[in-house]
């Protein structure tokens, strides 16, 4: 059975940092691209940011460029978001998925380009 499971999430003041971690299972995503994007009560599921199956290319949301950094260890089949300078608006479920293309060479922003999501981990920034 293919999982995602995401990690990491918690409560922080505005201006910290979390690492969120999300470890695939059941099979390897070494071939694909992997994103996150999360989803604010009462709002829509909003794309966060995406790497490539190589790592060398990634993309970013205009409200998280610059704060946010993607990263992916395809050794360890999990891929990371480091959150930092946070703000009460990053307040959100966030959600790791992948790609079901192998080898894609275009880092998507809608999530119905995904076919693997999990479960979802928790972010809350108070001000």
């Amino acid at each position: 059975q293919v999982q995602l499971v995401e990690s990491g999430g918690g409560l922080v003041q505005a201006g910290g940092s979390l690492r969120l971690s999300c470890a695939a299972s059941g099979r390897t995503f070494s071939s694909n691209a992997m994103g996150w994007f999360r989803q604010a009560p009462g709002k829509g599921r909003e794309f966060v940011a995406a790497i490539s199956w190589s790592g060398r290319t990634t993309r970013y949301a205009d409200s998280v460029k610059g704060r946010f950094t993607i990263s992916r260890d395809n050794a360890k089949n999990t891929v990371y978001l480091q959150m930092s300078s946070l703000k009460p608006e990053d307040t959100a479920v966030y959600y790791c998925t992948a790609d079901r293309k192998p080898y894609g060479s275009i880092l998507y922003t809608v999530g119905d380009e995904y076919e693997y999501w999990g479960q979802g981990t928790q972010v809350t920034v108070s001000s």
